[in-house]
Formats: C-alpha cells, structure tokens, sequence
C-alpha cells in the first residue's frame, strides 16, 4: 500500500514537504545540542584550563608545596566539592594531595582535555581532566566529574531523538492524509472521466461548494466539457442531416431507374441504369458505414449493451462466407470457444464479417485458407481472422485504420477503405483494441474483449 501510494504525485509531494520539516528539525536540533551541550562543555573546558593555568604558575613561583596547600584549600571550601577533581604526584608517583587514584596516564596526555574513566572516592566514574606535568618533574591534575553533563547530554540526545520521530510520523501520517484528501478530490474527476468515456456524455464532476483551486478546476472542467457536448451535438448533427438528406434523393432516384427498368427499355438504357443502380447502392452502402463508424465512436449504443454469447456470431459466419470459400476455392475454418461478453451482438458481427471480407478480398489465393478463432485467457476473449495473402507493410499498418485510406495495389479492387475503420471503431466501442499483425505469411486481425 505504502509503494503504491507513493506512485503518487500528491504523495511524493506531500511527503517531500515532510522531509523538509524533518530537516529543518534536525538543524534547529543540531543547532540547540551544540548551543546546550557544547557551551557547557567549553565553558568548562575553558574553567579547566584556567585553573590548570593558575596553578602552574604558582608552583613556577612558590613551589609543588604551595601548589598542594592551594589544592588541599579548593578541595576543603565547600564549592562543587561533589564535581571537582584534583591531584598532585610526585616524580616517584606517590600521591601529594588529590581525590582521585593515580592512573597510567600516557605522553600525549599531558596539555590536552580529555575525557577520562577514573576512580573518585572510591568510585568510578567519568570525568574530564586536564593532567600537566610541573617544573620539578610533579604531575599536577585539574578536573570535572562530569555527571551532570553526561545527564544532560542524554536528555538533549534523547529529545532530539523523540522529536524527530515524531517529525518523520506526523511528515509521513501528514503525507498520507493530504494524499488522500487530494485523491479524494481527483476521484470526481477520473470517476467523470470513465463516465464519458462509457457514453455517459451528459455527467458532470459534482460541484464541491467551494472556492478553492479544486473547485475552480472542477467548473472549469465541466464548462469544457458543455462546450464540447455542444460541438460534438453539432457535428454529429450535421453528418446525419448531410447523410440522410443525400441518401433519400439517392434512394428516390434507385427507385425510379428499378421502376423503368420494370417496365422495359433499351439495351443500352437498361446497362446504363444497372450502373448507375449499383453506384447508388455503393453510395448508400457508404453513407451506412460512415454513420455505423459515427455511431459506434460516439459510444451512444455502449448504454444497451447486453452478454452477447460470441461462439453463435462465428457459427452464423461460417454458414454464411463458407460459399464464398468454395467460390473462391479457398477454405474458411472457424473455431471457437465458449465465451460471453458485454455488447451488442449486430456490431459484432458487423465487426467480425468486416475482418473476413477483408480477408477473402484481399488474400484471395487458391488453396489457402481463412481462418476464424475465438480463444480465452485471461478475463479476455480473443477474436482473430487470419489469411494466407500478401500481408500488409508495417509501416501501413497504422494507416488502414484511418477512413478511405486503401494500400496502392488494393485500389483496384472494389471497395471504399471503411471496413477496418469500423471494425477498429465497433472494437474501442467494447473496450478492445484491433491490432493487425504479420502472420508469416498472411495477415493476422485480432481483438481482444474483455469476458462478461
């Protein structure tokens, strides 16, 4: 869950912006631990050092024996007699004055602070000391025990700790909640979106109630998607009216050259009026598909769909083109399985019979075969018509998808270009795809729709 929400934009944004507080956090953070911890450290550094300082001198002037009298008087005033630490040893390492026990103290000891483990009235304990060796060969120890610091130290580590927990929670919980606020709000938009996209062309996002960018967007959304509706009203308006006002004078004049030819003429006027009879059945037969491929794009049909079992629609078709197989001396084999999906069933077989009379019209070899397949796997059933012919180039394969549009050696053969345009059309209707691949040889047509 986590992975996926962080697929999102808002997400990411949100969480990023968490980061940031968490860093800015750790700075202030960093900035209060050293301006706690590390002054008090250094002021006692520099207490240390002083003190360290002083009595050097004193034994340069007087003598270790003053020095020792000056340390007996420190540890005897009564002032933080339960932190401070002193100690003076002769070279022969016998103990002068101090209340610490002697250690193995090193060379590279002496002039510099460092932290220490030590005993200290019988105890051990951690301590800062500075050990400096005197004129006359003594050692001469000044120190801190450092438990208040080492108390304090934990306490700042671990509020830093605890508010950068918290920090990285209330970024990531914060991340969360702002994802789901502003998934909350995108929901309306992709829900109008499917909606649309199914045929539901008059659903609108909404409205929020509010004046914020959202809403804003929302209305400007829907503003756009009236003006659009309004458009596509308009276009779809004017190709019917242009295609049923040119296909009833058309359907007026087929009917009186029928009637003419009826009652008898020449033969000269009777060729010439078949011709013209079957150019207007062409034209008609075009203006049908233009307004099947308008109407299916449109997604109008998408709200009478019903289970449509597909395995009769193949059993139909191979009844109906098997004549033409023998015609042909081609063979026509169909196979299907059993599968139901949601549709409606004359699209479909407008869509499947479009593929096959592709098939015969363009590979239309002797001895070969065409053949129809219906698979499933995978929630989806597959529809395929494959043929033996020549194929189509790769780089056109994209192109006979678009209306009218027909390959240099196919313009010869009659036709008007629109069959793979419907058939592509009544696919994206039922939420597939046609995709044309190269069968080797051949051509291979299939759809994949998703099972009912």
């Amino acid at each position: 869950m986590a992975l996926r929400a962080f697929r999102s934009f808002a997400f990411r944004l949100a969480f990023l912006y968490g980061l940031a507080v968490v860093a800015v956090m750790l700075v202030v953070s960093v900035t209060f631990y050293v301006g706690t911890v590390g002054v008090l450290s250094g002021g006692i550094d520099s207490q240390l050092s002083t003190l360290s300082a002083r009595l050097v001198q004193l034994a340069k002037q007087q003598g270790p024996r003053e020095v020792s009298e000056e340390i007996a008087r420190l540890l005897n005033d009564g002032i933080a007699s339960d932190t401070e630490i002193y100690l003076l040893v002769r070279p022969d390492g016998a103990t002068m004055v101090g209340n610490v026990d002697p250690w193995a103290w090193t060379e590279d000891q002496f002039g510099r602070l460092s932290d220490q483990r030590l005993v200290r009235l019988g105890t051990l304990s951690l301590a800062r000391v500075l050990p400096v060796r005197l004129p006359g060969g003594e050692v001469l120890v000044v120190g801190r025990d450092m438990p208040d610091q080492l108390q304090i130290r934990r306490l700042v580590v671990r509020a830093i700790i605890a508010s950068g927990l918290l920090a990285a929670m209330v970024a990531t919980f914060g991340a969360l909640y702002f994802h789901g606020r502003i998934e909350q709000r995108l929901a309306a938009i992709r829900d109008t979106a499917a909606k649309i996209e199914s045929g539901q062309f008059d659903w609108r996002i909404p409205p929020s109630g509010g004046n914020d960018e959202f809403s804003r967007l929302d209305s400007d959304i829907n503003r756009m998607l009236d003006r659009i509706q309004q458009l596509m009203d308009g276009v779809r308006h004017v190709s019917n009216a242009i295609a049923h006002d040119l296909r009833t004078p058309l359907g007026r004049i087929r009917a009186r050259l029928d009637e003419a030819l009826r009652r008898g003429a020449g033969d000269v006027l009777r060729e010439a009026a078949g011709d013209t009879i079957s150019g207007i059945d062409q034209l008609t037969g075009l203006f049908e598909r233009l307004l099947q491929i308008a109407e299916a794009e449109s997604g109008a049909r998408r709200q009478s769909f019903v289970p449509v079992p597909l395995s009769p629609i193949l059993a139909t078709l191979g009844e109906l083109y098997d004549a033409v197989a023998d015609e042909k001396g081609m063979r026509f084999t169909v196979s299907a399985a059993e599968a139901t999906v949601l549709g409606d069933r004359a699209l479909l077989s407008a869509m499947l019979a479009n593929l096959v009379e592709n098939a015969f019209k363009y590979a239309a070899i002797p001895g070969t075969s065409v053949d129809l397949s219906l698979t499933v796997g995978s929630g989806q059933a597959e529809l395929a018509v494959r043929d033996h012919g020549p194929g189509i180039p790769a780089q056109e394969r994209e192109k006979v998808l678009e209306r009218f549009y027909r390959l240099d050696r196919s313009r010869s053969l009659p036709g008007n270009g629109l069959g793979l345009s419907l058939a592509a059309a009544i696919a994206a209707l039922h939420g597939g795809t046609l995709r044309l691949e190269d069968a080797q040889p051949g051509l291979r047509a299939s759809i994949s729709l998703p099972l009912s």
